[in-house]
Parts: structure tokens; C-alpha cells; sequence
């Protein structure tokens, strides 16, 4: 017999919570370790009960799921984080990966896809819900389409490639400029000149870009 999958569930609303640890406990292969109502309690519990997998609620009072997911992931490298949102917007998507997450789950999502979640992080996999695949693909096509996917990468100098993707990778300008030894008014400025370039309006759109140009990928 396998080992099972050792769940901490982190979630402020009660009933959302008992509602999880009823789903998951009712598994013959996973087992809710135990809960967690905020981020601060979930980096506790993380030291105390060394989970395989943390459930994360993004929107929780005193320390939300976002900055907990961060500072987890610093600590304990190893341990897999699914984020549990109601957000379907790209905004909240990047930022759950740069974080450091290995799972993006919306609520509206089914039992199913919330047992294949955990497994596929189990295994070692990354999970986007449908329901974010579905737009992310929409946008893809409709760029693709439009001709607007089309950038001119190869319009950037050497150094403007090499800020974009630490930009992407979720560094700052202090971090950037630290590690190709530039001030950061100079990255700065190249940040400014990669957007109007590229024609993006946003990290976010940045981000995007990197990834369908193989900058960076989706692995934590």
C-alpha cells in the first residue's frame, strides 16, 4: 500500500473548510493532517505537521494565502502548494506562480477536479483549472490570430532579453540590478523600452509573453 497524501487545509470560511476535509478524508489515498484558518497559522502548522500538499485559500484575514505561499515556499522548497480561489483573472493566476504555487484551482471547480489537482501535485505535476486553461488558450488564439503574437523578440538588445526574463522570473529592479550590477533607474528605464517594443501594457502581459516564448516556464 502506497503512502497516502498528507493534506493541511487552510481556509477561513468554516464551512468551506469541513466541507474539504469531508471530500478529502473520504479518499482512500489522501489524509487531512490538519487546518489552518489563515496564512500565519498555515506557515505554523507547515513547520508542525510537514504536509505533502497545502490546500491555500488566496483571501484570508491577518495573512493572506498569496504572501503565506511565499514565504512557505522560501522555507520548505519541497512542500506542494494548491491555490484555492474564486478569481479567475490573470492577475491573481501569474502572481499564485510566481509565489511559488504548483496548482491553481477555482471554486467553481468539481470534486473531481479538485482529487485530480492533489494527485497531479503529488506526482509532481503543475494543475491550472479548466477554467483558466480555457482563457489562457482563448487569449493565445486570439493573438495568434490577430497577428498580435507576433512580437518583434528579436528587435531587443542582448540586455533588454536578459531584463525581460528576471523581470518575468519575478524579480525587482533592485534584484535585477544587483545581479547584472546596473543601477535600478537603469533597469528601469529598460523595463520601459522591453514594454514599448514589445507593444505590453502590463507584467502581467509580460509574463504571458515570456511564457509563450519559452523565457520561462510553468514549473515551480
Amino acid at each position: 500500500m502506497t503512502d497516502k497524501i498528507r493534506v493541511l487545509v487552510t481556509e477561513d470560511h468554516v464551512i468551506v473548510r469541513e466541507g474539504l476535509r469531508a471530500i478529502l478524508d473520504s479518499q482512500a489515498d489522501i489524509q487531512v493532517i490538519g487546518e489552518a484558518t489563515n496564512g500565519l497559522e498555515a506557515i505554523q502548522k507547515n513547520e508542525e505537521l510537514k504536509p505533502d500538499i497545502i490546500l491555500m485559500d488566496i483571501s484570508m484575514p491577518e495573512m493572506n494565502g498569496l504572501e503565506a505561499t511565499r514565504q512557505i515556499k522560501l522555507a520548505h522548497p519541497e512542500v506542494k502548494i494548491l491555490a484555492l480561489t474564486m478569481h479567475e483573472g490573470d492577475e491573481y493566476f501569474f502572481e499564485v506562480l510566481q509565489v511559488g504555487a504548483s496548482g491553481y484551482f477555482v471554486k467553481g471547480g468539481s470534486t473531481v477536479e479538485l482529487l485530480g489537482a492533489l494527485r497531479a501535485l503529488a506526482g509532481g505535476d503543475v494543475y491550472i483549472s479548466p477554467t483558466m486553461t480555457k482563457k489562457l488558450l482563448s487569449d493565445y488564439l486570439r493573438r495568434a490570430k490577430t497577428g498580435q503574437d507576433k512580437e518583434t523578440y528579436t528587435g531587443l538588445t542582448g540586455r533588454e532579453k536578459e531584463i525581460l526574463k528576471l523581470v518575468a522570473e519575478g524579480k525587482n529592479n533592485q534584484e535585477i540590478a544587483e545581479k547584472l550590477f546596473l543601477s535600478p533607474s537603469t533597469v528601469q528605464t529598460h523595463r520601459a523600452n522591453i514594454m514599448a517594443k514589445l507593444g505590453l501594457h502590463s507584467r502581467t502581459e509580460l509574463v504571458k509573453y515570456a511564457l509563450r516564448h519559452g523565457l520561462i516556464t510553468l514549473d515551480p
